[in-house]
């Protein structure tokens, strides 16, 4: 696996990086259907740790997004959580620039099998594919002891969540990484959050969270007592962003070293990205 960077400590030692990347890829497609190319922004990410969320994985047997960015990219799916059974539908046909419908026209890209409230998808001989939509770890490092711990699912979410959690190392020490895409606040989150917080590992352990949040990072932060927001930066919607809906959280004993947010991808969530080193 590829290791971790290295930076020159205050004392002229040198101190191991890792650098951590959370992208929800909206499964690879705008808000059309259009695909874009999604290896092609996560190999601009550059990250030894990468959080998928929307990752598509069809029933056909195709590779999905998470094991076409790990074949060609050289990661390793260290784990994947499929949250909901769902249809993609082919591309809509248009000229637009702009990355999706308006809200007055046909807007429907996926349909999540157990949504209520049932978007038109266009023409009633649109095609579709069927498949899990989900949130996926991938690695460079070596990680251990994957698991992926359940959150359940809300009522009014047409999705379960999860939060995948494995073990690396940085400098010698165990890193505990975690990854996952919680539930909209409308869909009464805070119930989900108190649940991920007890279940995330002591203040004094070195650990990460990174993630599509669905919420803002004062109050998404605000569970997480004593965990801090590595990158702070609007990311959604992507072409104009208003909101930081996607974030990194870290224990004390996580030094951010660098820390952005990524340029407009073809998703409709920009990037979050930050190189970590042990404080």
């Amino acid at each position: 696996m590829t290791a971790a960077g290295l930076i020159r400590s205050a004392n002229g030692g040198r101190r191991q990086t890792l650098r951590v990347a959370s992208f929800n890829v909206h499964m690879g497609v705008d808000g059309w259907g259009r695909h874009f190319d999604v290896v092609a922004e996560c190999r601009a990410l550059d990250a030894e740790v990468l959080v998928l969320q929307e990752a598509w994985t069809p029933d056909d047997g195709s590779p999905g997004t998470a094991a076409l960015v790990a074949s060609q990219l050289g990661y390793h799916v260290v784990a994947e959580a499929g949250l909901a059974r769902a249809r993609l539908y082919e591309p809509i046909g248009t000229g637009s620039s702009r990355w999706g419908p308006s809200a007055g026209q046909v807007r429907k890209t996926l349909r999540l099998d157990e949504e209520r409230w049932k978007v038109p998808a266009g023409p009633r001989d649109r095609t579709s594919v069927r498949g899990r939509w989900g949130v996926a770890l991938l690695a460079r490092v070596t990680c251990r002891d994957a698991e992926v711990l359940e959150l359940g699912q809300l009522r009014r979410d047409p999705a379960r969540r999860a939060v995948i959690r494995c073990t690396t190392e940085l400098d010698g020490r165990e890193l505990v990484v975690h990854g996952t895409h919680m539930s909209h606040i409308t869909h009464l989150s805070p119930t989900q959050y108190r649940r991920l917080a007890r279940l995330l590992p002591p203040l004094d352990t070195p650990a990460l969270l990174a993630g599509d949040m669905n919420m803002w990072g004062p109050p998404a932060s605000s569970f997480f007592s004593g965990w801090r927001r590595a990158v702070i930066g609007r990311t959604w919607p992507s072409s104009r962003p208003h909101s930081q809906l996607d974030h990194i959280l870290v224990t004390p004993s996580i030094d951010v070293v660098d820390a952005r947010v990524a340029p407009s991808s073809g998703s409709d969530h920009r990037p979050v990205v930050a190189t970590l080193a042990l404080a």
